[in-house]
């Protein structure tokens, strides 16, 4: 006789436990494989957290060989990177009011879901970041 029951099996607290897990990971900077960097400052992330929160940094990454990119945003404040990199693995960010506009404009180019509504390709700006990426990518092999 073949045993037809089955059992579900659910961690009922998931979601915040992955959350929390993600947010460990990148305090201790665990498993990073991407750096972000702009204004002389740099950080580090993990891809697939910042691709499943923005399908610009998904296209860049799909499309970039390199096992760890060193990814350089121009005309990206560091405040609003590293707040924009905070909402992303929190879910919430504080934001001064003197720099709501800047933050929001920088969500828009990056396409942060959450804080923007998605629309257009941003081709242009993609391909300006993916140059920059392998100029990184060429200067750090000489």
């Amino acid at each position: 006789m073949v045993d037809t029951q089955h059992f579900c099996l659910r961690w009922n607290n998931y979601q915040s436990s992955i959350t929390s897990a993600f947010e460990n990971l990148r305090d201790d900077e665990d498993f990073v494989d991407v750096t972000l960097a702009c204004d002389g400052k740099s950080l580090k992330a993990h891809r697939v957290v910042l691709s499943a929160c923005s399908p610009y940094f998904r296209e860049l990454l799909k499309s970039t060989p390199c096992k760890h990119p060193v990814i350089v945003l121009q005309d990206v404040a560091w405040t609003d990177l590293h707040a924009l990199v905070e909402f992303i693995y929190h879910g919430e960010v504080n934001v001064h009011q003197r720099s709501l506009s800047s933050f929001l404009k920088t969500a828009e180019v990056l396409r942060v879901s959450g804080l923007t509504q998605q629309h257009g390709d941003g081709r242009d700006q993609l391909a300006q970041v993916q140059s920059m990426v392998r100029s990184q990518q060429q200067q750090q092999q000489q």
